[in-house]
């Protein structure tokens, strides 16, 4: 995995210039690739790469370049299939120097020009410039594993893996979006392309840009799709669980490909059980796998990673997160995500990627995904049970069914009636609506922007985020069931902006880990896309046909373990155990000088829960939100200084090509 950063302006750059600037934005982002720098200079485009080793760790230097000499591409990612393309794109003469998937992907797009993506197995994003029609084309995988974001102004264009790289370039104004904010405190992430920061786009999962004499395009290659009446699988469960052991089987063996030592995390749960499972036995031999254990045994699933560990016979490695970690950990976790969160998960990601890296580690296999596209979420249970009792509006029984779906939250779990009612009844009748699943999750979340300043308020109430989104899936998913529609929005939304970012790439990549994630091969979504619902969700038996091919592969109480989502310590933690940096962010002062948040409700809020007050979970989520918002704003925009890359670097430029 590299990281890779870059700019074309027409109206002409002086080299020298252009190489200082490059290399600045490539210093940015040395975390993503701290094996090797490689730099491709002209007057008109500039761009480059920090290269993290995995395959061809000889050869496969960046930027590298057709054998004519006019391609050039800057690329971060694996395409697992690349060694079937090379020998296809071999058969059609031609030459390679290398045995780098980086050759691959520009061999096959000099053959196939943008189609050649549809031919991609893998998670990636790179940058290809063409010398003689001076176009940059820049592509990102089908669901955004990996980051790439760009500002354009003119006759310029400037991209990075990283925003904190494209912030380098000279003259770029660092502000914080109030659309931008809006989206993060109703959505939880911003939706692509918007992000956090006014300028600043992200590249759509699924899409490429092209930028030529000024003008940028953007494209859809992929989009997920669930198959209407016509294309549904009509075969057995049995035979649905074959097929779906082939492609996982397939999918986890082209991830172990790899010049260095690959591992797995184990937290206990089905899915990472599933995946170390054929990775064992796929390579019997030493596996080392990683896990998170909590101090706050709320959290803690040591016991579930110990028993399957030892049921596989894995070289396991674990740490363990106390409560004194969150505030300690918060300002790193910010400075790598670039955009304010909601909950502290990403944080023990973070130090658990650290320990995979302090073990020699580049590669870690994951189970993201299985959840999105097998129906694992308690959201689907959720809509399920809603839509269920929308029909009998009145009954007091069916709402009880909630209960089981959140034990771990006291105020669900131990909730009357009446507070249920209270609490899921929200629009509950409303199920035409193409977003009726994330509705009450969206209305909680929104509950935050109750306490932004008057000021930002204004500058927000202008938009109905929600209702925008809904009209611009409403044809999308015209013809779904529940089930799949809640399914498009979890990939889309939090999958890809969230799950995948701020707790995957970036957590991993600040400590140069590289995450593969086989559920999330695109033969495999494609394939759940045609499952009938009751092949994912059984009732309320959540990843039914998973559980189902894996019957007699792994312990039962795995099996049969309900599903517990990754959850990690919250606010009252957080302020418990404070620092003076969080004291910092939190204070009137800082409440006052950012007029970002209304510095009376949220003192009132932090007051209360430092008195003992058990907080909600709306609660929570807007501690998180008012202290990674301040931390963004003094990262990002108040402390942000450009880089002297001499002093990082030392100036050394492994790969350097002037044109």
């Amino acid at each position: 995995m590299c990281g890779i950063a870059g700019f074309i302006n027409y109206a002409g750059t002086d080299i020298k210039e252009g190489e200082h600037t490059l290399n600045r934005m490539l210093s940015r982002i040395q975390h993503r690739g701290p094996d090797e720098t490689g730099l491709y200079l002209s007057p008109k485009a500039c761009i480059g790469n920090v290269r993290l080793s995995i395959i061809d760790l000889s050869g496969g230097q960046q930027p590298m370049a057709t054998v004519d000499g006019t391609k050039w591409i800057a690329y971060n990612g694996e395409v697992f299939n690349y060694p079937e393309l090379r020998s296809e794109l071999i058969s059609l003469g031609h030459k390679f120097k290398t045995k780098s998937d980086t050759e691959v992907v520009l061999h096959l797009y000099e053959e196939y020009g943008d189609k050649c993506l549809s031919r991609l197995n893998g998670q990636f994003a790179f940058a290809i410039y063409d010398q003689k029609s001076e176009e940059l084309f820049l592509a990102r995988d089908r669901v955004g594993i990996r980051p790439l974001y760009y500002h354009h102004n003119g006759n310029r264009l400037v991209f990075g893996s990283e925003i904190k790289s494209v912030f380098e370039y000279p003259g770029i104004e660092r502000q914080l979006s109030p659309q931008g904010l809006q989206q993060i405190f109703t959505f939880w992430t911003t939706l692509t392309p918007n992000t956090i920061f006014e300028g600043i786009k992200e590249l759509s999962p699924g899409h490429y840009l092209k930028f030529i004499n000024g003008k940028v395009e953007t494209k859809s290659y992929w989009n997920l799709s669930f198959a209407k009446k016509n294309g549904m699988f009509k075969g057995s469960i049995d035979e649905a669980a074959e097929d779906l052991r082939y492609l996982f089987n397939d999918a986890v063996k082209l991830r172990l490909r790899a010049d260095v030592q690959v591992a797995a995390y184990l937290s206990g749960g089905l899915d990472s059980s599933v995946t170390t499972s054929f990775i064992k036995s796929i390579r019997p031999d030493v596996l080392n796998t990683f896990s998170i254990g909590f101090a706050d045994k709320t959290y803690d699933e040591t016991k579930f990673q110990k028993e399957v560990s030892s049921y596989l016979n894995t070289n396991h490695n674990s740490i363990t997160v106390f409560d004194a970690d969150i505030p300690n950990l918060i300002s790193k976790v910010i400075w790598h995500t670039e955009v304010p969160v909601l909950r502290t998960s990403p944080l023990p990601m973070m130090k658990l990627s650290g320990l995979v890296r302090e073990n020699g580690i580049k590669v870690v296999i994951t189970g993201e995904g299985a959840d999105e596209i097998l129906g694992g979420y308690n959201i689907f249970k959720e809509t399920v049970i809603r839509n269920f009792w929308a029909r009998q509006s009145k009954s007091k029984i069916r709402p009880a069914l909630l209960k089981k779906l959140y034990p771990y939250i006291p105020q669900i779990a131990d909730a009357s009636p009446a507070m249920l009612r209270m609490f899921f009844g929200y629009q509950l009748e409303n199920t035409a609506s193409p977003v009726y699943s994330h509705l009450l999750r969206w209305n909680n979340s929104s509950r935050i922007l109750n306490h932004l300043s008057a000021d930002m308020k204004q500058h927000t109430a202008i938009k109905d985020p929600i209702g925008e989104y809904a009209n611009t899936i409403e044809d999308a998913v015209s013809g779904y069931s529940p089930l799949e529609k809640a399914q498009y929005i979890e990939t889309n939304v939090f999958m890809s902006g969230y799950l995948l970012s701020s707790q995957g790439d970036r957590m991993a990549m600040g400590n140069s880990v590289e995450g593969r994630y086989p559920f999330l091969d695109h033969r495999i979504i494609e394939f759940a896309a045609t499952l009938p619902d009751e092949y994912k969700l059984n009732g309320l038996n959540e990843k039914y046909i998973l559980k189902y091919m894996m019957r007699g592969k792994l312990p039962q109480s795995v099996l049969k373990r309900p599903k517990q989502a990754y959850r990690a310590p919250i606010a009252t933690a957080l302020l418990k155990n404070s620092t003076g940096m969080v004291e910092e962010m939190l204070s009137e002062k800082r409440l006052k000088e950012s007029g970002v948040f209304n510095p009376e409700t949220v003192g009132r809020l932090i007051e209360k829960i430092k008195k003992g007050a058990m907080p909600s979970e709306v609660e929570n989520m807007t501690v998180i939100g008012v202290l990674s918002t301040h931390l963004l704003i003094k990262q990002f925009i108040d402390d942000f200084e450009y880089l002297d890359y001499r002093h990082i670097r030392n100036g050394v430029v492994r790969n350097k090509v002037k044109k």
